[in-house]
């Protein structure tokens, strides 16, 4: 449903395994809003380019790529028809992501899907590495979660049974590097954002939190 007037709009942003996923599902169940995963997104591009052999470091290509690929990303995620929920969150697509995320004409294209996104569904929580920064920065609320590198490893060594607790906190602490030092839209804090650290509390703590700052 589109609004074509001003949307309600949470934005969550944060480091890999500060759970932004989690929180975000359930503050946007609370808040009866749809919930957007904009790294999703950014794996989808990185999914679609590994398929068609395409490097993710070549800009050109990627860019290209970018804007003539259909992207659904839900409870399941389809990338041109193909069901990629699973495979975008593999190793493969890990590894790639950060650089299709770094590339300045990707940005720009979900940049658009995003506020398009938005405004068909008449706001929503929406979560990412730069929604309260850049895509949103009027949004009604701006939170920013974090959590200890200790726990945020041990979250996606769980997630992942089949990766190591040393191999999982070393790209983590690579894709903290590259996502804080690129050029355009770098992780970062909002100068108005709520900033939560995660590590040992329930989500049912941190929705609560949340939710008494609207």
């Amino acid at each position: 449903m589109s609004t074509g007037g001003p949307v309600r709009v949470i934005a969550i942003d944060g480091p890999a395994g500060s759970g932004k996923s989690t929180v975000g599902r359930h503050l946007a169940a609370r808040l009866g809003l749809r919930y957007l995963d904009t790294g999703a997104m950014y794996r989808s591009v990185a999914f679609a380019a590994l398929r068609l052999g395409i490097d993710p470091d070549d800009a050109r290509r990627v860019a290209d790529l970018v804007v003539a690929i259909e992207i659904s990303v839900g409870d399941v995620v389809l990338v041109d028809g193909i069901d990629a929920t699973i495979e975008i969150r593999g190793p493969e697509v890990t590894r790639a992501v950060s650089a299709v995320a770094a590339n300045p004409e990707v940005r720009a294209e979900m940049v658009r899907r995003q506020k398009a996104w938005a405004q068909e569904h008449g706001g929503g929580v929406i979560e990412g590495r730069d929604i309260g920064t850049v895509v949103f920065p009027d949004a009604e609320l701006k939170v920013y979660l974090t959590a200890s590198e200790a726990e945020r490893a041990r979250r996606r060594t769980q997630e992942a049974a089949d990766l190591h607790y040393e191999a999982v906190a070393a790209d983590l602490a690579r894709r903290d590097r590259v996502d804080s030092t690129r050029a355009v839209s770098p992780l970062a804090t909002a100068d108005d954002a709520i900033v939560v650290d995660t590590t040992g509390r329930t989500v049912d703590e941190i929705v609560d939190e949340l939710f008494a700052q609207l």
